[in-house]
């Protein structure tokens, strides 16, 4: 059985879609994150209901997100 913190980690080099406890999602590609759930993402965007801001390389800080959605593997 894998634990949350597995399933994350193969996540690393997908898109993830990420909440935050504002309200604001964002969605990019995981590259790296530690047992905080601070999450490095590549290629993010802010996703809004008009249109999607292009943010590049951030830093998501773990005690902001609400929860994180992995790519779904087909």
């Amino acid at each position: 059985m894998e634990r949350p913190i597995d399933v994350l980690n193969n996540a690393k080099g997908k898109r993830v879609l990420i909440k935050l406890k504002k309200g604001t999602e964002i969605s990019g590609i995981l590259h790296a994150m530690d047992l905080h759930l601070n999450m490095w993402l590549e290629g993010a965007e802010q996703i809004t209901e008009e249109k999607k801001i292009k943010l590049g390389t951030i830093l998501v800080r773990g005690d902001n997100i609400l929860y994180v959605s992995p790519e779904k593997s087909e």
